[in-house]
């Protein structure tokens, strides 16, 4: 195995950003109310600067669509801080002997609430959107072939993964970021979307018809206010990280499943995240997968009084069967109920929950190999699993140590601490499982387009996920669905040219009055202490609708955040000036949003539903026992996954009173036996493939 050059392993872990973009000024300032409000009239408008919203916006300005970047952070935000040992991108296998879409369609889905069609969507889309970010200057690991590069991720039997490094993402971002750049897209920072400004047409339908924002500037007016006249609006906002907190998710990651539902758009699946192991908010957060846990590093915990307990040690028979185990949460790093049965994976993050829960702090030590279990042999590198130790003599590790054969595997894991002021050469590194992704966000279809028409999401935002994912499909989503979105709302523009459409009348007031009145209860003495609230939706979201759910607990939480969200709705979050209005309302967002969850959880749970996807749902009459070194672990007793149920979406969505809840039989695979060239090029030149 090669060594690799330091000044290569810098280019691909201390990754910087262009500057300078092409800001923008109002087209034009309105008197509203009394108020001076800027607005800014485009095509298209795309909030959000990740990876999915910045591809989005680069395919509509290549379409000629005159479109506008709104960012709240520029270069903040998950793709361009997030990552893990080897940052994964999930697409079609393109080395050795190719790959079968319908096959990739079985592996997306797979785990059950996934749309089919879309899962064909970003099989087939997977190909081309990866050859253009090569064409922008990603540089993907190839062999002397030109094929590139690929290993086994989670739930993924065909090793389609490939990676640029623990910051893959973020080498995304940049490229994208310099094409921005090339291509004068305007932007507007320090933006956030409020709100979603509707109009109904001829017909009397609603649809979208751009935002209401807050543009960070008090010149205007007091409240910031701002709006986007946009008839398309993309939302790529990422996940909601600040919801939780327990969290790998950078801070100040809002999402926009809030602003969502006040626009009375139906979310899809919401109850469906990913939890792994990664380094707390706290200090560096990052993902523990892939070789930091490869390398087979001791995993510990530290009490109150300083005593260190091998504590893995209490679940599993022998050390070989520990420390195979610690390597498999490499690529079976999402919790999975069903692995811990049978002394799987999944049983190291319930131990590693255990540990946290009764007060002590757990570590990993690379520079000690997994202690031994008692009465057991030590470790050896010859006494492992045959799938670990085929991995290890594949990868040509034999080291005697931990750090060692990280250095030897994946050297960058180590320059990635080191850069965060974490020398895990020498120090041992604390962790906990913590929420990493969610699954679901805004119902979407085949076009990225949500359930009001002119309204798209894409990205983490965009529940195009089902229970589960190969790891690196989120990224490959998001820039699937840029391309697609980008193709739908420039025919929708060309359409409206086409047909001369006229512009109707919107009521712009009635947005900012509720925003006004929101904020007077909130500058109130009356109104909800922010501390309070922020500290009971994320510990509820953390504790209560987390990795571990006890069955019995849910409706009563339910009732709880349906009432705290009660309160907000009433009485507002208090607000000491109109300076942090912003904040404000993006927590009156998560208050709906965490209620949302909350919503769905229960019904689901008090419908009979079982564990699955990355949640255990504990039940004293469950079916289902983990067990542990010495027996049955009965406070662990959960519900197994109802396989037999049909395989279906779930939904929700707000009237403004109160939650509506439904289900749908997820959409079937796509059929191709009809689908031939000539017969369907007039379809595509007609533009009837987008109805």
């Amino acid at each position: 195995m090669s060594v690799v050059d330091q000044h290569i392993l810098d280019s691909l872990t201390q990754v910087s950003f262009p500057k300078s973009f092409n800001k923008v000024r109002e087209s034009e300032i309105r008197e509203i109310s009394g108020l001076n409000v800027p607005f800014y009239h485009y095509d298209a408008v795309v909030v959000g600067t990740g990876a999915a919203g910045l591809r989005a916006a680069v395919e509509l300005k290549r379409k000629n669509v005159n479109v506008l970047l709104v960012t709240s952070g520029l270069y903040m935000g998950t793709s361009a801080c997030s990552g893990s040992d080897k940052q994964t991108l999930f697409t079609a296998a393109t080395g050795k002997s190719g790959d079968n879409f319908h096959q990739l369609v079985a592996a997306l889905s797979s785990g059950g609430g996934m749309d089919k069609d879309i899962a064909y969507v970003e099989a087939v889309g997977s190909i081309h959107t990866l050859a253009g970010l090569q064409y922008l200057g990603l540089e993907l690991p190839e062999d002397r072939f030109g094929s590139i590069l690929r290993y086994q991720t989670d739930h993924d039997e065909a090793g389609r993964a490939t990676s640029c490094g623990p910051r893959t993402s973020r080498l995304m971002v940049k490229v994208l970021l310099e094409e921005t750049q090339r291509l004068a897209i305007p932007m507007l920072t320090a933006t956030t979307a409020l709100k979603l400004i509707k109009q109904r047409d001829s017909t009397g339908a609603e649809r979208c018809a751009g935002l209401l924002v807050s543009t960070g500037s008090a010149v205007h007016n007091p409240y910031r206010f701002g709006v986007i006249n946009a008839a398309s609006v993309v939302l790529a906002t990422g996940g909601p990280g600040d919801m939780y907190r327990d969290s790998v998710y950078p801070k100040k990651c809002y999402g926009s499943l809030g602003l969502a539902l006040e626009g009375g758009l139906r979310l899809a699946n919401i109850i469906e995240s990913q939890f792994g192991i990664g380094t707390p908010r706290t200090a560096f957060p990052w993902n523990l997968s892939g070789t930091y846990v490869q390398v087979i590093p001791y995993i510990y915990s530290v009490d109150a009084q300083g005593n260190e307990h091998n504590f893995l040690a209490q679940y599993y028979r022998t050390t070989q069967e520990l420390a195979s185990n610690v390597f498999r949460k490499g690529y079976q790093w999402p919790f999975h109920a069903t692995r811990t049965l049978e002394y799987g994976s999944s049983l190291v993050d319930m131990a590693i929950a255990e540990e946290v829960k009764n007060g002590h702090r757990v570590y990993m030590d690379f520079n000690r190999n997994p202690q031994p279990v008692p009465g057991d042999l030590p470790f050896s590198l010859a006494r492992l699993d045959a799938d670990v130790s085929s991995y290890l003599a594949n990868n040509e590790c034999a080291a005697e140590l931990p750090i060692d054969r990280l250095k030897q595997m994946n050297p960058l894991a180590i320059e990635l601490y080191a850069m965060h002021g974490c020398d895990i050469t020498r120090s041992p590194l604390e962790f906990a499982v913590n929420n990493q992704h969610m699954n679901g966000g805004i119902e979407v279809d085949i076009w990225g387009e949500t359930s009001l028409a002119g309204c798209f999401a894409l990205g983490e935002v965009a529940g195009t996920h089902g229970v589960t994912r190969p790891g690196g499909a989120a990224l490959n989503s998001g820039q699937v669905f840029g391309v697609r979105v980008a193709q739908k709302v420039a025919h929708d523009v060309q359409q409206r040219q086409l047909q001369g459409a006229r512009a109707l009348e919107i009521n712009y007031a009635d947005s900012m009055a509720e925003i006004v009145l929101w904020a007077e209860k909130s500058l109130s003495e009356d109104a909800l202490d922010p501390v309070a609230l922020k500290s009971e939706i994320r510990n509820r979201m953390s504790d209560k609708a987390g990795f571990v759910v006890a069955a019995q607990e849910t409706a009563e939480e339910q009732q709880r955040a349906a009432l705290l969200l009660s309160e907000v709705l009433a009485k507002g979050v208090r607000l000491t000036s109109l300076t942090r209005l912003t904040e404000n309302i993006l927590w009156r967002h998560f208050a709906l949003a965490s209620a949302a969850v909350m919503a769905m959880l229960s019904t689901y749970v008090e419908g009979g539903g079982g564990s699955r996807g990355a949640r255990i749902i504990l039940d004293e009459l469950g079916d289902s026992v983990p067990e542990g070194r010495s027996g049955p672990i009965e406070k662990w007793r959960f519900r197994s996954e109802r396989t037999a149920a049909p395989d279906s979406k779930l939904l929700i969505a707000w009237d403004g009173e109160r939650f509506h809840h439904a289900s749908r039989p997820v959409n079937d695979p796509v059929d191709l036996s009809k689908v031939f060239f000539e017969k369907n090029w007039p379809d595509f030149l007609m533009g009837k493939i987008y109805r």
